[in-house]
């Protein structure tokens, strides 16, 4: 006979994931060279912590390894603008609503139409237009049931030299702060390409092109994703059972040449890094049923939580997520629930500088 109700598993609700950060502790800027951030090495089999510059990677890696990098790129999505009544509005644009994944369908001519988030939503009703500059207007067609947009931009140029010319660096709010022209350079990884992502993933910020080439002498082959990085990483789990939340789809895309390296990596006893909560999540989404990673493009819901059993990735490069998230879940499932809450506790007490900009964690 049960002696009453069962008390849940660590890990297994959301308010588990809640923690205390102390002020100051979130970095606000990065550090003058991607690759001197710091570095918690954590071991899955609760070896001590070591505590690193992210630089030393390189030693932690081996000869027939595979690390693979989201090459997304951000764009500066964040309009700022008027009303006709002269009041502020702001504009973020997410994707647009004509294209498939990512943004390289841009054309000349105004006549693109996006999903977005505006500010504010009372006022941004469809039928307004928003002035962000003399040669690029919005105007606001619809709205979406997720509270969002339907926006026209109104210019000449096209989608990306407007952005280009007249958009702002996405900074997640905790940053606190408005973009400054570092950020065009930092909230970016070194080998982004594919423009797509309304936040940067953030765990490719630490690496040099100097990093990868020493990486790529030591016999480890650098591979690369796309997986555009959506406007629900901001946001916490409001609800307490995890598998009440919704995940928003996030697009992307496998080429051949990487399905090839990841799957050869793992028949010959080599170890798959993944750099980045995105990496984890495209590579696990793609494992196909014949035990094998599938090239190609695709979208993935997939919320990676305890308990989880990985398939495809062996390490995992991160950096330090928000409360409540599932960037924190999936840390958490990787490295096991108790293992992480020290890791976290071992960094406050070290003093490493957490989120977007902040250091590095190698779990192993």
């Amino acid at each position: 006979m049960s002696n009453g109700p069962e008390t849940p598993a660590p890990g297994s609700r959301v308010s588990d994931y809640d923690y205390e950060l102390p002020p100051g502790r979130i970095a606000r800027y990065p550090v003058d060279q991607r690759d001197q951030s710091r570095l918690l090495v954590v071991y899955r089999d609760g070896s001590p912590f070591r505590h690193l510059s992210f630089t030393d990677l390189k030693t932690l890696v081996s000869a027939g390894d595979v690390l693979v990098v989201n090459e997304s790129r951000v764009l500066p999505v964040r309009l700022l603008g008027r009303k006709p009544t002269g009041a502020p509005a702001e504009i973020l644009l997410l994707r647009p609503t004509s294209s498939g994944p990512g943004w390289s369908g841009t054309t000349p001519g105004g006549e693109e139409t996006w999903e977005a988030l505006v500010k504010p939503g009372g006022k941004l009703k469809p039928g307004r237009i928003v002035e962000i500059a003399p040669d690029l207007s919005l105007e606001i067609l619809d709205s979406t049931p997720e509270g969002g947009r339907i926006v026209r931009l109104l210019t000449e140029l096209s989608a990306e030299e407007a952005l280009h010319l007249h958009g702002h660096m996405p900074l997640p709010p905790y940053i606190d702060r408005e973009d400054e022209e570092l950020d065009r350079e930092r909230y970016q990884t070194v080998y982004a390409r594919n423009p797509g992502s309304v936040a940067a993933p953030t765990a490719g910020l630490h690496f040099t092109d100097g990093l990868l080439d020493e990486m790529a002498l030591r016999g480890v082959e650098v591979a690369k994703v796309s997986l555009h990085v959506g406007v629900g990483t901001f946001r916490p789990v409001e609800v307490e059972d995890p598998s009440d939340h919704v995940m928003h789809t996030e697009a992307f895309q496998i080429p051949v040449r990487t399905a090839e390296a990841v799957n050869r990596c793992r028949t010959t006893g080599g170890k798959v890094w993944a750099v980045g909560t995105t990496v984890v999540r495209t590579l696990e989404s793609s494992f196909g049923s014949d035990g094998r990673v599938r090239p190609g493009p695709g979208e993935t819901r997939l919320f990676v939580r305890p308990p989880y059993r990985f398939r495809v990735v062996d390490h995992l490069i991160t950096n330090f997520h928000l409360p409540r998230s599932t960037l924190l879940m999936l840390v958490a499932a990787f490295a096991g629930y108790d293992r992480i809450r020290e890791a976290y506790e071992a960094a406050m007490e070290k003093g490493y500088r957490f989120y977007s900009y902040g250091d590095a964690m190698a779990i192993v």
